[in-house]
């Protein structure tokens, strides 16, 4: 699956990270509305399970490589009609424990796409995190809101400013470059094929209550979050890169239905009438010593309205419901 794919005169759309959680479910989407897809792919976070039931899909290429290694990549963006950028490190748990190969992947890596895809004009759509905004204490975030990133000693900030810098240098190659880029800051995005190996707090919660485990909640439990169904995400994502309107501009994606994490948990035990337990665990022995988490998380979508006429609307309760029958 090494082999660059051969000169098709068909354009493809290339998924960096297409073999993820996310990025599965838009190469599904993509196959499904017609589209030639390659995917790039190291899977040291995602898997070829993710896209088992497209596996044999004709229009489908996969090549296991980072994007800094893949054979003819020059060739692959050349023959793309869009780029989907999804390709990154992701969770605490891994932002916490392996600094040098997130500030490595999310940098490196996306310098690399974006200057083979200025050398032929091909859109971006680049995905970042709404951990861009940091210790900011407001309500909900904006896309024009000034950003709050915490100290360098803490490990999970370098994270954040790894992905800014993502967004900096993509509406860099937009502004010198002329590149057509989307960027995409996604919310807690959740669903279907979500791992908790990385500390994703749904499925963790999920395989917790499954076997009548105590459900772990780091801090207080009174830290909220907004949880965006995958299929929702997708939907906005491929608004954004197909609206002429979107290029050169940043935009919030997720959902504005808030929950606590305890609650969070409570609703997943009660789901399941799983007779699993509540422990409240501190930070520091979750991740490390000093760790910062903020309190709020949510999104204001009224520009992704406004763009696309669209936005996320998948209940929690129809997310918890969908999450829970698809795991094992």
């Amino acid at each position: 699956m090494n082999t660059p794919p051969p000169a098709n005169k068909t354009a493809h759309v290339l998924v960096t990270g297409g073999a993820g959680f996310i990025g599965s479910h838009l190469v599904e989407r993509l196959l499904a509305d017609g589209k030639s897809v390659v995917v790039i792919d190291d899977l040291s976070t995602g898997s070829l399970e993710n896209l088992r039931a497209v596996s044999a899909h004709p229009g489908l290429r996969l090549i296991r490589a980072k994007i800094s290694t893949c054979p003819g990549l020059p060739q692959i963006v050349a023959g793309a009609e869009s780029i989907y950028h999804l390709a990154a490190a992701v969770g605490v748990e891994l932002v916490v424990h392996s600094p040098i190969h997130v500030l490595q992947t999310n940098l490196h890596e996306t310098e690399i796409l974006l200057e083979a895809a200025a050398t032929r004009g091909v859109p971006v759509l680049l995905t970042s995190t709404s951990e861009v905004y940091g210790k900011s204490q407001k309500p909900a975030f904006s896309e024009e809101d000034d950003l709050l990133i915490g100290p360098p000693h803490q490990s999970r900030w370098s994270y954040a400013c790894s992905k800014l810098m993502d967004e900096f240098l993509a509406l860099a190659y937009a502004k010198e470059r002329s590149l057509p880029v989307v960027i995409v800051r996604l919310f807690n995005t959740v669903g279907p094929r979500q791992t908790g190996r990385y500390g994703m707090v749904l499925p963790r919660f999920v395989q917790s209550a499954r076997s009548g485990q105590t459900l772990e909640v780091y801090g207080d439990g009174q830290q909220s979050r907004c949880f965006c169904y995958v299929g929702d995400t997708v939907e906005a994502i491929l608004r954004l890169q197909n609206c002429a309107a979107a290029r050169g501009q940043v935009f919030n994606v997720g959902s504005t239905e808030e929950i606590t994490i305890r609650d969070l948990a409570e609703l997943v035990i009660k789901h399941l009438g799983s007779k699993s337990l509540i422990q409240f665990v501190p930070y520091g022995k979750a991740y490390e010593p000093g760790f910062e988490d903020m309190r709020r998380r949510k999104p204001v979508v009224e520009k992704l309205a406004a763009t696309t006429g669209f936005c996320p609307r998948t209940s929690l309760q129809t997310i918890v419901k969908v999450t829970t029958a698809d795991m094992p």
